[in-house]
């Protein structure tokens, strides 16, 4: 078998695939139908400074390829997360990687400050609607991509520090260098695309926010896409994310630069989808000779 293993930012994971925020909570309800020890990590449902109890419902609706979700980051809070769940993930032998979002630069600030240590990540979701900035997302501008990640990297000395990404902006490259200047240590993308789905009977969005975030299987050939321009704007690891479905999917990102990637929505189709993904990661390497994933990272060859 293949070393699957990767380092990402001096964090050991013992296979490249993460779960990805949102899709796994706390990881509780997967652990129940497999040992998500076998995960290389996990990424937390967003926390934020006090509880939330997410959008109105309807919040999530499907369509051919893909999901619309506009949940809302309903989490129990940051001191919850601390209190109740992060001993049972620590006892899970699986690298935590904390999302955080907030409404204001100060809400990250103070989030990251209380997790510093306690976690082996932070991912910051920096996709949320943001109250300086009216309303608009901190991740649309690199002004803003930067001011985030350097105020948030103040806090954390001891864990390192992840952006995540948003595929609506201009360049994708220039965020990612934003991000990089501030100080992060790591990227991660793609967050969600905006979209809409509409009740043609009815005349009216389907969502109750009337958009919400595109993910899934359709969005991939776009994730791609942006993680391998990322990957060769910055001198950081990037993580890749978006419609991972399988192996030959993880191994795109890998070949387009990712250390790592992140699998969300295919868990909600099939509940053994990192399993199967890390098991024919292994599969594919043994059967072209591959002895290290590590091999295939940033190999795509351009026509």
């Amino acid at each position: 078998m293949a070393n699957l293993s990767v380092e990402l930012c001096g964090v050991n994971l013992k296979n490249p695939v993460i779960g990805a925020s949102g899709t796994v909570g706390f990881g509780r309800e997967f652990d129940e139908i497999y040992d998500i020890s076998v995960l290389g990590g996990i990424s937390t449902k967003g926390l934020t400074l006090e509880p939330r109890l997410g959008n109105p419902v309807p919040r999530i609706a499907e369509s051919r390829g893909v999901i619309l979700n506009a949940v809302g980051l309903q989490n129990p809070g940051v001191d919850s997360f601390i209190e109740k769940d992060l001993g049972w993930l620590k006892s899970k032998n699986v690298a935590i990687i904390a999302n955080v979002a907030g409404r204001t630069l100060e809400d990250y600030a103070q989030i990251c400050a209380k997790l510093d240590g306690l976690v082996d990540m932070i991912e910051l979701n920096i996709s949320c609607p943001n109250v300086r900035a009216g309303g608009m997302a901190l991740g649309i501008k690199p002004e803003n991509v930067f001011e985030v990640s350097k105020i948030t990297k103040a806090q954390l000395k001891k864990t390192p520090l992840m952006v995540k990404l948003s595929p609506n902006v201009e360049s994708i490259a220039t965020n990612a260098r934003a991000a990089q200047e501030g100080g992060a240590d790591c990227i991660s993308l793609i967050n969600t695309l905006t979209g809409m789905a509409i009740d043609i009977e009815r005349r009216k969005p389907i969502i109750a926010n009337n958009t919400g975030g595109v993910s899934g299987a359709g969005v991939k050939p776009i994730a791609v896409r942006m993680v391998y321009e990322a990957a060769h704007a910055v001198s950081i690891p990037v993580v890749g994310m978006g419609g991972i479905t399988c192996a030959e999917d993880a191994l795109e990102f890998i070949m387009a630069g990712a250390t790592a990637v992140q699998v969300g929505t295919a868990n909600f189709t099939d509940t053994m989808a990192m399993p199967k993904i890390i098991q024919g990661l292994n599969a594919w390497c043994d059967k072209h000779g591959v002895k290290n994933l590590a091999e295939l990272r940033d190999t795509l060859i351009l026509n």
